[in-house]
């Protein structure tokens, strides 16, 4: 066993990723206070081929050098928008026909194992939005949403920094993507 080199990962350039075919996945993020978690999730979205990231609220943009060390220049692949307004972000999402979904535990919110997006083909476009690291997603978002996703999870915490819960939901969607498409 031997790990691979650079040159033996076939990675995309940015310019060919700018070109690749996307997920119809959006990423909200709704007042995300540090830009590492914000560079997290732009190489999370760049890994797993996401459509594009709404930067809203109080959400540093590119460039800046902390959301560059952890994003390692997906901040230059990734399609990203700055909306300073969520609800307005959201409520333009589902005018151009996205379902919104979420991540947040509420009373009617369906476990990630147990989520599904509508069996459409082609799937429809849909949007994930994560909340703030203290505060989650806005209670006034949440009636906009067409449902809320919530991870399991089973030990004394009640939360998931909030770059490792997209990871986690973003890779369970992309499967589900991917799977439709082959």
């Amino acid at each position: 066993m031997k790990k691979l080199s650079m040159d033996e990962l076939n990675r995309l350039s940015v310019e060919q990723f700018r070109q690749s075919p996307k997920l119809p996945l959006t990423v909200v993020l709704d007042n995300v206070r540090s830009q590492n978690n914000i560079g997290s999730v732009f190489r999370t979205c760049d890994a797993f081929c996401i459509n594009h990231i709404c930067l809203c609220g109080i959400c540093s943009t590119p460039p800046h050098r902390d959301i560059h060390k952890t994003a390692l220049g997906a901040e230059d692949s990734v399609s990203w928008s700055y909306h300073e307004d969520t609800a307005e972000c959201v409520r333009g999402l589902k005018a151009g026909g996205c379902a919104v979904y979420a991540v947040e535990q509420v009373d009617s919110s369906v476990m990630l194992d147990r989520f599904r997006l509508p069996d459409t083909n082609p799937a429809p476009p849909a949007a994930v939005i994560f909340g703030n690291e203290v505060e989650g997603v806005r209670d006034d978002l949440l009636p906009l949403c067409d449902g809320c996703i919530e991870i399991p999870q089973f030990g004394t915490k009640h939360s998931l920094n909030v770059s490792c819960a997209a990871a986690i939901v973003l890779w369970q969607l992309a499967t589900e993507l991917r799977a439709r498409l082959t």
